[in-house]
């Protein structure tokens, strides 16, 4: 068996290495009142909770109403 070459991991900074641009970051900052910030703070959690809370509400309603049909 012949020993593998191991593979380059460093990266190549010669003359013909492609230039990496710099990362920007551009930031604004906005006046929120406390209803408002806590929505844009919680938003990712509470929309698919309430999602899920209401097909929850209409598939209770829904096995209500067929119940209802039956008796």
């Amino acid at each position: 068996m012949t020993k593998q070459k191991k593979k380059r991991n460093k990266q190549y900074k010669g003359s013909g290495a492609t230039q990496t641009q710099p990362v920007i970051t551009h930031v604004s900052a906005v006046k929120r009142n406390k209803v408002q910030q806590w929505w844009v703070d919680k938003k990712r959690i509470v929309k698919p909770v309430s999602i899920a809370g209401g097909v929850v509400i209409a598939v209770i309603i829904i096995i209500i109403e067929i119940v209802r049909l039956f008796v």
